[in-house]
């Protein structure tokens, strides 16, 4: 079975400065080519192969520990089309509030870093990403919760930010995908598998700077 702490994760890291700024990003050694992020006017829908989704929660993990980074994962170019209709293809960048980076300098940031950059070996470690108690999930219906997910769509991308235990509440949603998908998929080739993350203010939206909204990701089986 796929977990969680069975899996190494092979990125590079580049360096840049902007606004007077050092920022570092961590994108995925080779092209992705077995996922795609697109928009239409239900919200946004990640498809991924089974494989990437071990991928995606190993930078859900570094998101959530790293706050001096930014987690690339370019999407828009990966060649994996699933959509129908007017769809807006986006990349996807996690990021840790405390960095308080402004999306308004990604297009900066992305050029800056676009190219070279230094490997780098990311392992999830046993217990990666714990799951959420009934506890945890019932706090998010209060006001004075602070610890959920903010998004923005700027320059062709999806930016997720949030706190290291924003980002750890919706885990068990991506460690499903991980350790649930292949034999839900073994015996029913044709079902739908897939994780809904919760973004924004979950009720509250007059008093959060990010609406209520929920990312899609669906378990693909093969490549299109």
């Amino acid at each position: 079975m796929s977990t969680f702490t069975d899996h190494t994760w092979r990125t590079t890291v580049a360096k840049a400065t902007v606004d007077g700024r050092p920022f570092r990003v961590v994108r995925p050694a080779r092209p992705v080519t077995d996922a795609s992020l697109h928009e239409d006017w239900h919200g946004a829908h990640l498809s991924v192969h089974k494989n990437f989704a071990r991928d995606l929660a190993a930078a859900w993990w570094l998101a959530a520990r790293s706050p001096r980074s930014l987690i690339h994962l370019p999407l828009r170019s990966s060649g994996h089309i699933d959509g129908d209709g007017d769809t807006r293809p986006l990349d996807l960048v996690l990021l840790h509030h405390s960095l308080g980076f402004r999306p308004a300098s990604w297009k900066t940031l992305r050029a800056r870093t676009s190219t070279g950059g230094s490997p780098h070996t990311v392992e999830l470690p046993e217990g990666s990403l714990r799951a959420a108690t009934d506890d945890d999930h019932a706090a998010v219906h209060y006001r004075e919760h602070l610890d959920r997910l903010h998004w923005t769509v700027a320059t062709d991308t999806l930016f997720i930010t949030g706190s290291r235990d924003a980002f750890a509440l919706q885990a068990s949603q991506l460690r499903s995908l991980v350790e649930d998908s292949p034999s839900f998929l073994a015996e029913r080739p044709q079902g739908h598998f897939c994780a809904e993350i919760n973004l924004g203010a979950q009720g509250f939206k007059q008093h959060d700077r990010s609406p209520n909204a929920v990312l899609h990701i669906q378990i693909c089986e093969t490549h299109r």
